[in-house]
């Protein structure tokens, strides 16, 4: 079975958090750990994540589209 872009999706993949200090711009700067290279920031919490998860659905179409493999989260069970 192939996977799709809206079954990543719906994955829960863990992000980072992190405040930019004032004297670099301020805002919050979020990445996937899982997803090496997918980062976003943004001026409010709501929209760093708001540009996180669009960040992962271009960094999912590119491997999907090129054929590579996606990592999965675990469960912490």
């Amino acid at each position: 079975m192939e996977k799709t872009l809206e079954y990543y999706m719906e994955l829960d993949y863990p992000v980072e958090l992190s405040k930019i200090k004032p004297e670099d711009g301020g805002g919050f700067f979020v990445y996937v750990p899982l997803l090496p290279g997918c980062m976003s920031d943004g001026d409010t919490l709501e929209e760093a994540y708001s540009n996180i998860e669009e960040a992962k659905k271009e960094w999912f179409s590119s491997m999907i589209e090129r054929k590579m493999e996606i990592p999965e989260p675990t469960s912490m069970r």
